[in-house]
């Protein structure tokens, strides 16, 4: 490992202990790396402006950090335990190729704001493709909504035959969803849009540091003011990063348990592409709907996630190494679940409903909802309707297109009201 950052003279380093905690901390530091350097270029543009840095240093800095950047894009600078973390590795390499302009790029930074900017720009860039996926899955949705609305489908309470339903209202259902979990997700990302560099270790330093330059070159709508805050501010933003992530990921695990049981042989409701299926090891006979059992499983790394960071947080004010650990768990939320949600809008492309098979999932107890309702609408007392309506000496086969054109209440299956859900889906995109 190189020279620590913070080594001084006559600080013995027990290899044992440092190997403790430094963990996986430059491993982990690749996933930033790249939002650590682009960091790094604003710091010294401010540092410059201040005074701390010639035009030619800045060049010089500016050079070798597009350089870094690069070399570590193409696999020729490898981030791993010859440094302690990511941000030491800048340090260092700055110093080798630039001398004392590379020693002074620390000026007025601290590790603590440099990971906390550099968190903040990766947790944008995840909740920027969580918004993403959110909208083409509810757009998918919504285009398959508006062609299959009159479709037939069993319509299920308590996993037992219901009423009769329609895939109009099943996609529309995703559709919202997956809007309000993109909304969710915009109104956190507006949130975490906050500018820490520059707080240094949460007290601030005495120069008049260039933040508002490093706040708009680094395209955050807003600094974050206090410096005391910005520490204060570390995991709690991270958990509310995940917590929207949840949301979508909770939408993921209910829809891919509806498409567990549908693709069942009990069921036969629906046939996945052949790429999302795989075979059995030892069965000839089975495709075995492995990647959306996965994508229902995902949840747990977010759940598991949050849990961790919430733990580490039981803290005072100011810095303290707890707070390390929270970076493997927010790449692991991220990793898994955006992961499976940027499959999903596919899988919905291309899914094949069997409606033969969901027509004739469609029994006569399933229309007794109807009849009750249009018993009371003549003007018998729903609850007197509702008893004799569960008689099933007056059930019969009804009709399901009937039954469907009949639900008339907003939302229900003949006034699904998907024009509102696209205008609320494209002033989400404005």
């Amino acid at each position: 490992m190189s020279d620590l950052l913070w080594q001084k003279p006559g600080v013995k380093v027990d290899a044992r202990i440092q190997k403790f905690l430094a963990g996986e901390d430059v491993i982990l530091d690749r996933e930033f790396f790249v939002f650590d350097i682009q960091a790094s270029r604003a710091h010294a543009q401010g540092l410059q402006q201040i005074g701390i840095l010639s035009a030619d240093e800045l060049e010089g800095l500016e050079r070798e950090l597009s350089i870094l950047a690069d070399d570590f894009s193409a696999g020729r600078f490898v981030l791993d335990d010859h440094y302690e973390d990511g941000h030491s590795a800048i340090e260092a390499r700055l110093v080798e190729r630039l001398g004392d302009a590379g020693k002074k790029i620390h000026t007025g930074r601290s590790r603590n704001d440099q990971i906390l900017v550099a968190t903040r720009l990766w947790l944008k860039d995840r909740l920027s493709r969580l918004i993403a996926t959110c909208r083409e899955s509810a757009q998918v949705a919504l285009a398959r909504a508006e062609a299959e609305q009159s479709v037939p489908l069993p319509g299920y309470t308590h996993l037992q035959r219901a009423v009769v339903s329609s895939l109009g209202m099943w996609w529309a259902a995703w559709a919202e969803g997956f809007i309000d979990d993109a909304r969710r997700a915009a109104d956190t990302l507006a949130w975490v849009d906050a500018n820490p560099l520059g707080s240094a270790a949460g007290y601030g330093v005495n120069l008049p540091l260039a933040r508002d330059h490093t706040t708009q070159a680094l395209g955050f709508a807003r600094m974050q003011v206090s410096a005391a805050y910005a520490q204060l501010s570390r995991g709690k933003f991270e958990m509310g990063a995940i917590e929207a992530l949840s949301s979508a990921l909770l939408d993921l695990r209910r829809l891919a348990w509806d498409l567990s049981l549908f693709t069942s042989a009990e069921f036969g409701f629906v046939a996945l592409p052949s790429q999302y299926t795989t075979g059995s090891s030892i069965m000839p006979n089975k495709r075995n709907p492995d990647v959306i059992e996965l994508m229902r499983a995902s949840y747990s790394a977010a759940a598991a996630a949050r849990t961790e960071i919430e733990q580490l947080l039981s803290l005072p004010s100011g810095y303290h190494r707890d707070l390390q650990f929270s970076k493997g768990a927010i790449f692991h939320a991220f990793g898994r679940g955006l992961d499976a949600l940027e499959l999903l809008p596919d899988l919905l492309r291309n899914l094949e409903w069997k409606a033969e098979r969901m027509r004739e999932a469609l029994d006569p107890s399933m229309y007794a909802t109807d009849l009750a309702v249009d018993m009371a609408r003549e003007g018998l007392p729903f609850r007197e309707a509702y008893r004799l309506a569960a008689d099933p000496a007056r059930w019969a086969q009804g009709d399901p297109d009937a039954s469907l054109r009949a639900r008339v209440s907003p939302g229900a299956s003949a006034d699904l009201r998907l024009e509102a859900l696209k205008d609320r889906l494209a002033r989400l995109a404005g």
